[in-house]
């Protein structure tokens, strides 16, 4: 999650928050948070159509984007009731998102191994009716019964 969306979270102002983990930069590894870099800033300003760099109302810095951990890590560094409740949801809702992915990954495992099983069929029943069928010899006509 981006820092100002936490920030709004947790009734903070953005700058209070960045403040907050500059000040604790010891317990949040690369795991837990990082920085856009700026190619990555600068997508992001034109995905959300954010003003251009320098304009006065536009965002000057790279945004601190948290997983989980940092999020969790972050209830214990601003320590107020209602980020704590923030972080326990938010941490829910990772939690979530990992077990549905996982059910749509053994989903997905599933129905490749069932294409590949139906493949099989489809190439066995092609085969089936792409072979001709063996001509019989039959005289034509009406045959006189041998005496």
């Amino acid at each position: 999650m981006v820092d100002s969306d936490l920030a709004a979270l947790s009734g903070l102002a953005t700058r209070a928050l960045t403040q907050a983990v500059k000040r604790n930069m010891a317990r949040f590894s690369q795991d837990f948070m990082f920085q856009l870099s700026p190619e990555e800033f600068e997508n992001w300003r034109s995905q959300i159509v954010i003003s251009k760099p320098g304009a006065k109302m536009g965002l000057c810095y790279a945004p601190f984007a948290f997983t989980e951990h940092g999020v969790a890590m972050l209830s214990s560094v601003l320590r107020s009731q209602r980020t704590i409740e923030v972080s326990i949801s938010i941490v829910s809702a990772f939690i979530r998102l990992r077990q549905v992915l996982a059910a749509n990954e053994e989903i997905a495992r599933k129905v490749a191994q069932h294409d590949h099983e139906i493949g099989i069929l489809f190439d066995q029943v092609r085969a089936i009716l792409e072979t001709p069928e063996p001509r019989r010899k039959l005289p034509i006509g009406f045959a006189e019964p041998p005496d």
